[in-house]
């Protein structure tokens, strides 16, 4: 298997990358000067993947909307939003001309609300809509997507002010990379996976009241 991370060099994503082990996996990463939120970082990127976790993401930090910044609004949209769509775009366009699997870093907060970070929960609605949306054409491409939904996991992003009150414990990394896994393996499209403390399954979603 061939696969690319993004947001592989810490988090979530680097338990993704220790769980694909011996597999071929590039890593892509901010800190190396790959911006998931630029086009044109993905319009460069060469090679041909079976698998891609796109897992780049970050919070406000910021529960206020009133003091919400435009810096803080444009920087979460661009990774957590811009940065999937370029990225699928590209995989499905050239990235992926054998077909594949596709896994999205959402959260459990793109199935819920979150009051400690309402522009994070945007953002992550965001990615789960367009995962459900985007299916079926990747479909008729080899390509499978699908969503991965974990509640707070132990990672550099839950602030240590945070910690303390949540209310269950936090997850660790490797486990969410294991549901990230189960993700890549899922023969359905266009589905979440939610991981919870010693918890990982395929979210059922309602149906939607139709017309009297």
């Amino acid at each position: 298997m061939t696969a690319l991370v993004t947001g592989g060099r810490s988090g979530i994503g680097a338990a993704i990358v220790a769980a694909l082990g011996d597999e071929d996996v590039t890593v892509l990463d901010l800190v190396d000067g790959f911006d998931v939120s630029r086009a044109e970082t993905w319009r460069a990127l060469e090679g041909e993947f079976d698998a891609a976790f796109l897992n780049a993401g970050v919070v406000t930090g910021e529960s206020e909307i009133a003091a919400l910044t435009d810096a803080q609004y444009r920087r979460i949209v661009g990774a957590n939003v811009d940065g999937v769509v370029y990225g699928v775009r590209e995989l499905a366009a050239r990235l992926m001309p054998r077909g594949g699997s596709i896994v999205v870093t959402a959260s459990l907060a793109g199935l819920v609300g979150s009051r400690l970070d309402p522009v994070y929960a945007l953002t992550k609605h965001a990615v789960v809509g367009f995962v459900r949306s985007v299916a079926p054409q990747l479909e008729a491409r080899g390509i499978r997507i699908n969503a991965l939904c974990p509640g707070f996991a132990d990672t550099p992003l839950v602030a240590d002010e945070m910690r303390d009150a949540l209310p269950a414990p936090l997850i660790p990394a490797p486990f969410v990379a294991e549901g990230a896994l189960r993700a890549l393996q899922d023969p359905e499209s266009g589905g979440a996976w939610v991981v919870q403390p010693n918890r990982i399954e395929r979210f059922r979603y309602p149906g939607v009241p139709g017309p009297r």
